[in-house]
C-alpha cells in the first residue's frame, strides 16, 4: 500500500524558508509523479507544486513560482519542497499525493495522499 509521510512544517516568520519533505513507500507501480497541495482555513485546497517521476518536469502555481523549489531523491523515496521568502498568505496545511503524472495532477487525479504538515508563515 502507497503512504505518504510529510514533515518539516512549522512557525516561520515573514521572509523565512522552510523546507518540506515527502518520504513515500509501498509503491504498486514503477513510478509516480508527486505533488503538493495545500489548504487553508476556509479556503479550498490549491495545488502548490508537481514533479515528474524522473525528477525533469517541474510544474509550479503561479503564486509560488520563484519562491518555491521542488526536488526529488528517487534513491531515499524523498520529494523535497524547498519555500522561501514565505509570506502569512501562505499559511496553510501541506499535503503531498501521489499522481500518475503532473498532468494528472492537475486534473486532481490523485492515488495516494499524505496526513499534512502545518505550515504558518507570522511574526
Amino acid at each position: 500500500q502507497l503512504q505518504l509521510v510529510e514533515s518539516g512544517g512549522g512557525l516561520v516568520q515573514p521572509g523565512g524558508s522552510l523546507r518540506l519533505s515527502c518520504a513515500a513507500s509501498g509503491f504498486t507501480r514503477d513510478s509516480y509523479a508527486i505533488g503538493w497541495f495545500r489548504q487553508a482555513p476556509g479556503k479550498e485546497r490549491e495545488g502548490v507544486s508537481c514533479i515528474s517521476s524522473s525528477g525533469d518536469i517541474a510544474n509550479y502555481a503561479d503564486f509560488v513560482k520563484g519562491r518555491f523549489a521542488i526536488s526529488r531523491d528517487n534513491a531515499q523515496n524523498t520529494v523535497y519542497l524547498q519555500m522561501n521568502s514565505l509570506k502569512p498568505e501562505d499559511t496553510a496545511i501541506y499535503y503531498c499525493a501521489a499522481t500518475p503524472s503532473c498532468r494528472s495532477w492537475r486534473l486532481g487525479q490523485i492515488d495516494s495522499w499524505g496526513q499534512g504538515t502545518q505550515v504558518t508563515v507570522s511574526s
